[in-house]
C-alpha cells in the first residue's frame, strides 16, 4: 500500500500541487467488484483546498487515472455502519450517497480518522460522523483539549513536506563549494564550524570598534544640552516681556467677540422677520377674492381658487420654535382663520344654491324624455360643477364639516332628481313592454301606488309565481293588456293570420330590445356620476383597498362617517367606501325599479328570463372588468341573482307542467305538448345564448329539462289507452332526436344518443308486436318442428313424424294463399295508420320495417322446409317478390 501511495503521489497529485494524506482501497457495495482508491488530499498552495479523490486503474495499462473529485466542504455525513463490530462498509454523503466496501477495516478506520482531522484543522465544519467509534476520533485529542489542530494532528498531516525552490538552490550552492561533502561528512562539518568561529570573531571586533564612536556621540549630546539651557533662559525673558501685551490683546478679543455676537443676533432676527413676512403675508388681491370674489364666473372661480391655495399655504406654514408666542403671529393666524371661515361659508352657500338651481333646470328637461326611452344627460351639470373641484378639495382639507355638509346636500338633491328621472324612464319602458293602452299604463303604474318599491317586487314575484289577494286585479289587467298588445301588434303589422308562436317571437324580440336599451342607458349614467363624484369630491376610486369603513354610519341618518374632528379627512379606504355609499343613496331606486321591470317581463312571458339572463350577465361582466367593487357592478350583480332565480323558476315551471300533462283517452296521443315546448325552448335558447357568458346555466337547465322530458314521455306512454305505448315512445323520442340533431347542443350528446336508441328499440318492439304472427298456423307448425329438432331428432328425419309429415305441411301451406296474405297486410296497414300521428310522418318508416320483418320470417320458414323436407318440392304459395308487391300496392293505394 505504501508503494501505491508514493506512486499516486508522484504520478497524479504532485503535478497538481497536491499532497496525498490517506488512501483506502474500496469497491462499490452491492455491485460487481471493481476496485478503486479513495484519496484524501490537500493543496500545497494557500488557501488550502481539501478534497476526496477517486482514483481508478486504467483499462488500457498499468497506470492510474483521476476519475472524480469531491470538495470536503460538500461532505455532509460519514457513516461507518457499525461502531462496535468490525465492518469494512461505509457511506459518504455528498450531493448523493456513495456506498463503499473497504479492503480492510483498518484502512477504513485510518481513512475516516484522516477525514476527521482534516475537517478539524481546515474546515471547522459540522460533518456528522455516524456509527464511528469514539476511540477512533479521540486518538489525536490529548486530555479533551482542542490541541488536535496544533499538536498531533499537524504532525500526522505534515509527516511529509517537500523543500521549496529557494531551499534547494541554497543547499546546492553550499554543497558545490565542498565537493567532498557527500563523501566526507565529518570534514564538511569541521569546515562549517571553522567558518562559524571566524564569523563570531568578526562580530566581536565590530562591537569593540563601535565603542569609540559611542563615546564621541555622548560628548556631542552633552554640548547640545548646554545650548538648550541657554535657549530656555532667553525664552523666559521674552515671555515676561510679552505678558503685558497678552493682557491687552485679551481685552481687545473680548470686545470683538461681543461685537460679533451682536451682529449675529441682528442677522438672525432679520431672517426670522423675513421668514414670517414672506410666509405669513397674504396679498390684498387674495384677501379681496376670498371676501368678495365672484363664484359664478370662470375668472372669479380661478381667482378664488388661487387665493384659497395661498391662504392654505399661509396657514400650514411650519412655524419655528417660539413663533407662536409672538402677538403679531397670533393676530395673523386669527385673521387667516376668520378668512377661511368666511370663505368656507360663502363657498358652501354658493354650491348649495348651484345644486338646487341645477336640480330645477334638470327637472325642466324631463318632459322631452317622457315619451322616449332615454335618460337625461347630466354632462352639462357635471361640467359646470367640475370648475369648483379644486375649491372642494380646499374645503375638504380645511373645513371637513362643511365639506361633509355639501356632500350630504348633493346626495339629497341628486337622489330626488335621479329618482324622478329613473322612475319616469322605467314607466316609459313598462309602457313600451305592455303596450300603449290605458290598461297597460295602469298596470305599469299601479304597483307603486299600492305599496313601496320592495313590496311591489315581492308581490310581483310571490312565493308560487302567482299574484294573490289584493293584487289579483293586476293579474286581470295583465291578461287584458297582453290581449290588447297582441291585437294592436296584429293590426299594425297587417298580420291577421299570424300564429301565436310568431306573435311570441315578435313580443320577445321587442322585450329584448327594450331591456337592452334600459341597461344601456343606466350603465353610462352610473359610470358618469361615479366618475364625477370622484373628481368633484376628490375621492380615490381605483386603488386596491383591503380595509373597510370601521366607523361608517347610515347615510340617511346624517353623516357619512365619524371623524376625530371636523378637519380630519377620510383615509383612502374610507374614500372608496364613501363613493360607494354616495352612489347607493343617489341611485337607491335603480335596483327596486330593475327588479320591478324584471318581474313584469317575467309575468308577460316566462321565456323573457332567458333574454334578461344573457343581457344582465353581459353587463355585469363588463362592469366587473371596469371595477369589480363599483356600485354599478354590485347593483347589477344583485339584480342578476334575481334574474337567475326567475330563470330557474321558469325551468321548474316547465318541468312541473310536464308532470301535470293529462292526455285524452279517446284520441291518439301523437307528439306530446311538452316535447314540442322543449323544441321551442331549445331553439329560442340557442339563438339567445349564442356566445353568451352564462352558457353553463343554460347547459344545466338543458340537463334538467331533457331528463324531465324523458321521464314524463315514458310516464304518458304507460298511461296511454288509445295509442300503444311503443308508438308514443317511438314518435316522441324520434322527435326529440331530430330536434337535438338539428340544434347540435354539445352538452346533450349523450341524451341525443339515448333518444335515438329509445326510438329504435320501440320501433322494433312496435313492429314485432303489430306484425305478430301473420302466418299463425304455419308458425305453430314450424315451432313444433324446431322442438323436435331440439329434442335430438335429425332435421331430415322430422318428415317421418306423424304430426309433421309432408301431407300436414302441404295442408297448412294451402291455408295461406297470396290473396289471404295481402288481405292481412292491408288490415295491418290500416291499423298502423290509425296508431301513428301525421306530424311525425313515420308511417312509411314503420311499414318498411314491417315488410322487412315479414320477409325475415318468410326466409326462416323456407330454410326450415329446405332442411327438414329436402327434395319434397314443397314451397309457399307466394314468394318474396309477391310480398314486396303486396306491400307496395297497399302503400300506394292508401
Amino acid at each position: 500500500m505504501t508503494a501505491i501511495k508514493h506512486a499516486l503521489q508522484r504520478d497524479i497529485f504532485t503535478p497538481n500541487d497536491e499532497r496525498l494524506l490517506s488512501i483506502v482501497n474500496v469497491c462499490k457495495a452491492g455491485k460487481k467488484k471493481k476496485n478503486c482508491f479513495l484519496c484524501a488530499t490537500v493543496t500545497t498552495e494557500r488557501p488550502v483546498q481539501v478534497k476526496v479523490v477517486k482514483v481508478k486503474k486504467s483499462d488500457k495499462g498499468d497506470f492510474y487515472k483521476r476519475q472524480i473529485a469531491w470538495a470536503l466542504r460538500d461532505l455532509a455525513v460519514v457513516d461507518a455502519k457499525d461502531a462496535i463490530k468490525e465492518n469494512p462498509e461505509f457511506d459518504l454523503h455528498f450531493e448523493k450517497i456513495y456506498k463503499w466496501v473497504a479492503s480492510s477495516t483498518a484502512e477504513k478506520n485510518s481513512f475516516i480518522s484522516c477525514i476527521w482531522k482534516l475537517n478539524q484543522r481546515y474546515l471547522r465544519k459540522k460533518i456528522d460522523f455516524v456509527n464511528v467509534s469514539s476511540q477512533l476520533l479521540e486518538e489525536s485529542v490529548p486530555s479533551g483539549e482542542n490541541q488536535s489542530v496544533t499538536g498531533g494532528d499537524e504532525e500526522a498531516v505534515d509527516e511529509y513536506q517537500e523543500l521549496n525552490a529557494r531551499e534547494e538552490q541554497d543547499i546546492e550552492i553550499m554543497m558545490e563549494g565542498c565537493e567532498y561533502a557527500i563523501s566526507n561528512a565529518e570534514a564538511f562539518a569541521e569546515k562549517l564550524s571553522r567558518e562559524l568561529q571566524v564569523l563570531d570573531g568578526a562580530n566581536i571586533q565590530s562591537i569593540m570598534a563601535s565603542e569609540k564612536q559611542v563615546n564621541i556621540l555622548m560628548k556631542l549630546l552633552d554640548e547640545a544640552l548646554k545650548e538648550v539651557d541657554q535657549i530656555e533662559l532667553k525664552l523666559s525673558s521674552y515671555e515676561e516681556m510679552l505678558q503685558s501685551v497678552k493682557e491687552q490683546m485679551d481685552q481687545i478679543s473680548e470686545s470683538n467677540h461681543l461685537i460679533h455676537l451682536s451682529n449675529t443676533n441682528n442677522v438672525k432676527l432679520l431672517s426670522e422677520i423675513e421668514f414670517l413676512v414672506n410666509h405669513m403675508d397674504l396679498a390684498k388681491g387674495h384677501i379681496k377674492a376670498l371676501q368678495e370674489g365672484d363664484l359664478a364666473s370662470s375668472r372669479g372661480i380661478e381667482a378664488c381658487t388661487n387665493a384659497a391655495d395661498a391662504l392654505l399655504q399661509c396657514m400650514n406654514v411650519a412655524l419655528r420654535p417660539g413663533h407662536d408666542m409672538l402677538l403679531a403671529v397670533k393676530q395673523q393666524q386669527q385673521r387667516f382663520s376668520d378668512l377661511r371661515e368666511h370663505f368656507a361659508r360663502r363657498l358652501a352657500s354658493h354650491l348649495n344654491n348651484v345644486f338646487v338651481q341645477q336640480g330645477h333646470d334638470q327637472s325642466s328637461t324631463l318632459a322631452q324624455h317622457s315619451v322616449e326611452l332615454t335618460l337625461p344627460n347630466h354632462h352639462p351639470f357635471h361640467r359646470d360643477l367640475l370648475r369648483y373641484a379644486k375649491l372642494m378639495e380646499w374645503l375638504k382639507n380645511t373645513d371637513y364639516g362643511k365639506y361633509e355638509g355639501l356632500t350630504k346636500n348633493y346626495m339629497d338633491y341628486l337622489s330626488r332628481l335621479y329618482e324622478r328621472e329613473i322612475k319616469d324612464f322605467f314607466e316609459v319602458a313598462k309602457v313600451k313592454m305592455t303596450g300603449t293602452t290605458k290598461e297597460s299604463k295602469k298596470f305599469a303604474t299601479l304597483p307603486r301606488k299600492e305599496s313601496a318599491v320592495k313590496q311591489e317586487a315581492e308581490s310581483l314575484h310571490g312565493s308560487s309565481g302567482k299574484l294573490t289577494g289584493s293584487t289579483s286585479s293586476l293579474n286581470k289587467l295583465s291578461v287584458q293588456s297582453s290581449g290588447n298588445r297582441r291585437s294592436q301588434s296584429s293590426s299594425l303589422l297587417d298580420m291577421g293570420n299570424m300564429s301565436a308562436s310568431d306573435l311570441d317571437v315578435a313580443d320577445r324580440t321587442k322585450f329584448d330590445k327594450i331591456f337592452e336599451q334600459v341597461l344601456s342607458e343606466l350603465e353610462p349614467l352610473c359610470l358618469a356620476e361615479q366618475d364625477f363624484i370622484s373628481k368633484f369630491f376628490k375621492l380615490q376610486q381605483h386603488q386596491n383597498i383591503s380595509g373597510t369603513m370601521t366607523e361608517a354610519e347610515d347615510l340617511d341618518g346624517g353623516t357619512l362617517s365619524r371623524q376625530h374632528n371636523s378637519g380630519t379627512p377620510l383615509p383612502v379606504s374610507s374614500e372608496r367606501d364613501m363613493i360607494r355609499q354616495m352612489m347607493i343613496k343617489i341611485f337607491r331606486c335603480i335596483e327596486p325599479e330593475l327588479n320591478n321591470l324584471i318581474a313584469l317581463g317575467d309575468k308577460i312571458d316566462s321565456f323573457n328570463s332567458l333574454y334578461m339572463l344573457v343581457k344582465m350577465s353581459h353587463h355585469v361582466w363588463t362592469a366587473q372588468n371596469v371595477d369589480p367593487a363599483s356600485f354599478l357592478s354590485t347593483t347589477l350583480g344583485n339584480v342578476l341573482v334575481t334574474v337567475k332565480r326567475n330563470f330557474d323558476k321558469c325551468i321548474s315551471n316547465q318541468i312541473r307542467q310536464m308532470e301535470e300533462v293529462k292526455i285524452s283517452k279517446k284520441s291518439k296521443v301523437g307528439i306530446l305538448p311538452f316535447v314540442a315546448e322543449f323544441e321551442e325552448f331549445a331553439g329560442l335558447a340557442e339563438s339567445i345564448f349564442k356566445n353568451a357568458e352564462r352558457r353553463g346555466d343554460l347547459d344545466k337547465a338543458y340537463i334538467k329539462l331533457i331528463r324531465g322530458v324523458f321521464v314524463n314521455v315514458e310516464k304518458v306512454a304507460n298511461e296511454s289507452q288509445k295509442t300503444p305505448r311503443d308508438v308514443v315512445m317511438m314518435e316522441n323520442f324520434h322527435h326529440i332526436f331530430a330536434t337535438l340533431s338539428r340544434l347540435k347542443i354539445s352538452c346533450l350528446e349523450a341524451e341525443k344518443k339515448e333518444a335515438k336508441q329509445k326510438y329504435t328499440d320501440h320501433l322494433q318492439s312496435y313492429v314485432i308486436y303489430s306484425l305478430g304472427q301473420p302466418l299463425e298456423k304455419l308458425n305453430h307448425f314450424f315451432e313444433g318442428v324446431e322442438a323436435r329438432v331440439a329434442q335430438g331428432i335429425r332435421e331430415d328425419e322430422v318428415s317421418y313424424q306423424l304430426a309433421f309429415n309432408k301431407q300436414e305441411l302441404r295442408k297448412v301451406i294451402k291455408e295461406y294463399p297470396g290473396k289471404e296474405v295481402k288481405k292481412g297486410l292491408d288490415n295491418l296497414y290500416k291499423k298502423v295508420d290509425k296508431h301513428l300521428c301525421e306530424e311525425e310522418n313515420l308511417l312509411q318508416v314503420v311499414w318498411h320495417s314491417m315488410q322487412d320483418e315479414f320477409i325475415r320470417q318468410y326466409k326462416h320458414f323456407e330454410g326450415l322446409i329446405a332442411r327438414c323436407y329436402p327434395g319434397s318440392g314443397i314451397t309457399m304459395e307466394f314468394t318474396i317478390q309477391d310480398i314486396l308487391d303486396y306491400c307496395s300496392s297497399i302503400a300506394q293505394s292508401h
